[in-house]
């Protein structure tokens, strides 16, 4: 069994940590009481200056607060309608679709995996299992995608309707299928699957179950996301501590299509479109201070006329020393001009900051939370995220005044 897919469980003990751990390429969780991941001084590509910071129009919890059990990786719907997160009470994991004013109204319960049962784990990459980091809306939102063991043992792609009690499978085979995304135009669902005996992306028309390849070769494709247009895909691959960040322009000519957006010996991970289509940003372990433990976020132009290497592609950073959420890479202001980040600095409590990609000039959004991960933003800039209270984590939301 070559790989079995990623993502960050919910059954978190009393207290916090960001439990993703990229083997080999170093990403360690932050946790209350930290491990030796070490801190450059509060660096970021051009943005040490007096911090500047932003005042929130709002900042509260998603969810009425509950002692006994934890919440987090939100994930909005592409229009912001719904929001979803995963919840663990003891063993119990469930997934809850939620409004954006905060009201549950289809819950998804997934069970532990059986005794001996092997986790769903890419080649390098070692993490809890994370359901919500799959599930994919399609263009109307009235049906969802997402990525389940169906309390079996083996991960297959699944689908449902807005409001539905059943699931359907919409793929069955031996080897691992999952972290779908669901075309923006249509019907066609990008994935990844190792029935090729290697991580590789395929597409799946949702109605007819039809499947094509689009990647072969000796790499592993990981972590497919549809362009805002739906015609091209971002990906990453590679193998162990060494990701590159490429596009499939063509679907239907994927092989010929690819455009590699970097080519260098550190290590770029989870690569997350504009919403304009314009950009793509993405964690890596490329700092000045050349220490691979810490992560940087870079933005590079889509079309592939940035440099993929060396210190031409080392200026695209706009952050570093950020804490990466390795379920849903960088987080976009719908405005395409920003991205809302979480600063690794432990004495304040691993603040949220907002950067301005053009002058790389950050500032804090203050939220007077703490612990904070998992951030995402909807299209109307509402940013979700997880914090911790009273030893447990919670969804919280916020906008920003301006």
């Amino acid at each position: 069994m070559f790989f079995a897919l990623t993502g960050r469980s919910s059954s978190r003990v009393a207290g916090w940590c960001l439990t993703a751990l990229i083997a080999g390429s170093g990403i360690a969780g932050a946790e209350e009481t930290p491990p030796s991941l070490p801190t450059t001084p509060a660096v970021t590509a051009g943005q040490e200056k007096k911090t500047e910071t932003v005042e929130p129009l709002f900042v509260r919890p998603f969810t009425p607060a509950g002692l006994g059990r934890n919440d987090g990786n939100p994930l909005w719907s592409r229009s912001g309608m719904f929001l979803s997160f995963e919840r663990s009470i003891g063993d119990k994991k469930e997934v809850h679709i939620a409004l954006a004013d905060g009201l549950i109204f289809q819950t998804l319960y997934h069970l532990r995996a059986a005794a001996g049962e092997t986790k769903f784990f890419f080649p390098g990459v070692v993490e809890d299992i994370s359901y919500n980091a799959g599930i994919s809306w399609s263009p109307r939102e009235d049906r969802f995608v997402f990525m389940s063991n169906g309390g079996e043992g083996n991960y297959d792609l699944y689908a449902g309707d807005m409001g539905g009690k059943e699931v359907a499978r919409l793929t069955e085979h031996k080897e691992k299928d999952g972290q779908p995304d669901w075309s923006p135009l249509g019907n066609a669902v990008v994935f990844v699957s190792g029935r090729s005996g290697k991580g590789d992306l395929y597409l799946i028309d949702r109605v007819t179950r039809a499947l094509t390849r689009l990647t072969r070769g000796g790499k592993e494709y990981l972590y497919p996301q549809w362009s805002p247009e739906g015609k091209r895909i971002a990906f990453m691959h590679g193998n162990n501590e060494n990701h590159d960040i490429a596009v499939i322009s063509d679907v239907a000519r994927p092989t010929e299509s690819i455009k590699a957006l970097t080519a260098w010996e550190h290590d770029d991970i989870r690569p997350v479109w504009s919403p304009d289509g314009k950009k793509v940003a993405f964690y890596s372990n490329a700092n000045p201070a050349g220490d691979p433990r810490i992560w940087s976020i870079l933005v590079v132009a889509a079309d592939g006329s940035d440099p993929v290497a060396g210190d031409g592609l080392a200026a695209k950073a706009v952050a570093v020393d950020v804490v990466p959420d390795v379920e849903r890479g960088p987080a976009w202001m719908p405005d395409s001009s920003r991205i809302v980040y979480v600063k690794n600095d432990r004495q304040e409590y691993h603040p949220i900051y907002v950067v301005n990609i053009a002058d790389k000039t950050g500032r804090l959004l203050r939220t007077e939370t703490k612990m904070n991960h998992d951030v995402a933003c909807a299209a109307d800039g509402t940013i979700a995220f997880r914090a911790q209270v009273d030893q447990w984590d919670q969804i919280f939301v916020a906008r920003m005044k301006e």
